[in-house]
């Protein structure tokens, strides 16, 4: 990784590439382009119009918008004064960004068009915002963010910015049903190149001449931290709106690219599609990966397709994205276990694997895996009890089993916690479950993850109904339907007798899984 010693905050990025790389393009979006000047002074500008509409220090600032030009302006604009982004997903149901505006606290919202519908749904429950603002086209009650900020001037505030201090705050599923925000301190994004640059060791040869592709979404920290990446590098960086095969193919072709990085599902879509057959892909030098497991037939199929080093990278949104990696030339070691491997801690990065009571284990025994990083979060927004659960003595326990073999390589094999990666997006059982009790034919329900060649893991609903009461699968689905966002609609349904359960009457999801996964060498694909 590239590591700038002038640069430690979000705030620092901006105006100090804008010295370094005037004229650079940073970031190219529907062939409109930012050079790194025009970025730092736009980001000033936002940054004197959220002043002006009263946002102060660590206020919260919401993004509801596909990815765009303005998604990176908002970005280094909150970073500039000291305020938090919120940035959501944009694929959830409208009661779930309702909880996440209000539980946020956010003072302000930017929405892109397609989503202002979906924002005036809920608009009577969002008192604690007073400004909604369009990205794009003007409604009543709305104002325009071209006309809200051009009035205002291109010079920088005069803010302090502190490394601790919170820049983004992320939501993820929860275990009980309800999202947590994720808050990340500037630091998060440097801490790991930092430790990189003391070591003396670079990471994938970064440099100002890449074309790196943005196609994972700002919503997620790894479409935020590689984005980072890029723009850390002095890169030019091609922002997609969202993930679209034919987009990616001819974009890849299009800018040279030589750098991008995916989630396995992405993968299996560009390969299925026709046009990847007849894609140049000479420019590419590196393909990271992550988000979920990777089925090891479809990373021999992307290697042998796309001809470019592949590096795999594992961590979470607590851990500030990555914090372990499996290098390319571990891809192609002689060793075949290596391809199943997440690979080894980055520098700085410790990993350990703990038993139920907290002990350390031996190489290949199974436990939870822990990670320390410079980079962890300062902790979940206004959660102290589930934040001491998750980050103990600086340690984030992750709830994926696994193990570490005599070289340090780590393995993962299961999940301890029962969340699903579908598609590289994590979907909690919880969230669902709590929503089919409310179905009034439903007893007893479970819901679990089961294999998947597509996304990796499908969402099944195990059902028990209450006596003489009938619902078809299709019922099932469609009551959980405009509850929560699609990707997290159970995509088949089991009627059953009864639910197997502990003597404490925990119901016992691994026995559940069971028959799904008998023919996997682990409990993730």
């Amino acid at each position: 990784m590239i590591h700038n010693k002038e640069i430690s905050t979000l705030a620092d990025l901006s105006c100090v590439q804008a010295r370094q790389f005037p004229n650079t393009r940073a970031l190219i979006f529907n062939d409109q382009a930012l050079t790194y000047s025009q970025l730092d002074l736009q980001s000033n500008r936002v940054a004197n119009a959220l002043l002006a509409q009263g946002i102060k220090e660590q206020s919260r600032v919401a993004l509801l918008a596909k990815d765009s030009l303005k998604s990176y302006e908002l970005l280094f604009a909150c970073a500039k004064i000291n305020a938090v982004l919120v940035p959501i997903n944009w694929r959830l149901a409208a009661a779930e960004v309702s909880y996440i505006l209000r539980d946020a606290n956010v003072e302000i919202i930017f929405v892109g068009t397609e989503f202002q519908t979906l924002v005036e749904s809920i608009r009577d429950e969002l008192n604690n915002i007073k400004t909604f603002i369009t990205l794009e086209k003007t409604q009543q009650n709305w104002l325009n963010y071209e006309n809200w900020c051009q009035q205002y001037s291109v010079l920088q505030p005069k803010i302090t910015i502190k490394p601790n201090d919170v820049a983004v705050q992320i939501y993820t599923s929860g275990t009980t049903g309800r999202p947590k925000g994720v808050q990340l301190g500037h630091y998060s994004f440097f801490a790991v190149a930092k430790e990189f640059a003391k070591q003396g060791k670079t990471w994938i040869d970064w440099s100002k001449l890449d074309k790196n592709l943005l196609i994972i979404p700002f919503f997620h920290i790894g479409g935020l931290w590689w984005a980072i990446r890029g723009l850390v590098s002095g890169a030019e960086n091609i922002v997609l709106e969202t993930f679209d095969a034919i987009e990616v193919l001819e974009a890849i072709e299009k800018y040279q690219i030589t750098k991008t990085c995916m989630v396995p599902a992405m993968i299996q879509v560009l390969l299925s599609e026709p046009q990847c057959g007849q894609t140049d892909f000479s420019s590419l030098a590196h393909i990271v990966y992550g988000g979920s497991p990777i089925a090891e037939s479809l990373l021999r199929a992307g290697m042998s397709t796309f001809d470019c080093n592949f590096v795999q990278i594992y961590g979470m949104t607590e851990t500030g994205n990555c914090a372990v990696c499996l290098p390319a030339d571990a891809h192609t070691s002689s060793n075949p276990e290596r391809l199943k491997s997440a690979g080894k801690p980055f520098p700085s990065v410790s990993v350990v694997t703990l038993d139920s009571e907290g002990k350390n284990l031996a190489p290949f025994q199974v436990g939870e895996i822990c990670i320390k990083s410079p980079a962890n979060m300062i902790g979940y927004w206004k959660l102290p009890e589930a934040t001491a659960k998750t980050l103990i003595d600086g340690w984030i326990h992750t709830g994926d089993a696994g193990y570490c073999d005599e070289e340090g390589y780590i393995y993962i094999c299961d999940r301890i916690k029962d969340m699903i990666c579908y598609a590289g997006e994590n979907v909690y059982p919880a969230e669902i479950e709590n929503i089919l009790y409310q179905h009034p034919a439903i007893a007893e329900v479970a819901v679990i993850g089961i294999p998947d060649e597509d996304f990796g893991e499908a969402i099944k609903a195990i059902v028990v109904l209450k006596a003489e009461m009938k619902a078809t699968a299709l019922d099932i689905i469609n009551f959980v339907r405009g509850k929560l966002a699609d990707f997290k609609l159970p995509r088949s349904v089991e009627f059953t007798d009864y639910l197997p359960r502990t003597p404490s009457g925990k119901v016992q999801k691994g026995k559940l899984r069971e028959k799904y996964w008998q023919s996997y060498q682990r409990q993730v694909n």
